[in-house]
């Protein structure tokens, strides 16, 4: 496999994201380390071969139950022993 490093650091440029939310078709590398400046990055995120990847989600699922434990547990009504 090709060093794809320059490609990488372009696109997420032209992205306006970090290196590794960018992703290069792993079919595609000798195309892809053809392009040599940001018009053929550009080119070849239009065509689909480099996107950006999507964010990814982080549950709010604990931290909603672990605030409610902390409101119930300072409550006047439960006070220190």
């Amino acid at each position: 496999m090709s060093n794809l490093r320059l490609q990488t650091r372009l696109a997420a440029e032209v992205l306006k994201c970090g290196k590794n939310k960018v992703w290069l078709d792993p079919n595609e590398t000798n195309e892809i380390s053809n392009a040599n400046s940001r018009h053929n990055i550009r080119r070849l995120i239009a065509d689909g071969l480099i996107i950006k990847k999507p964010v990814a989600v982080h549950s709010r699922f604990r931290a909603r139950l672990m605030a409610e434990a902390r409101r119930k547990a300072s409550s006047p009504l439960n006070p220190p022993i």
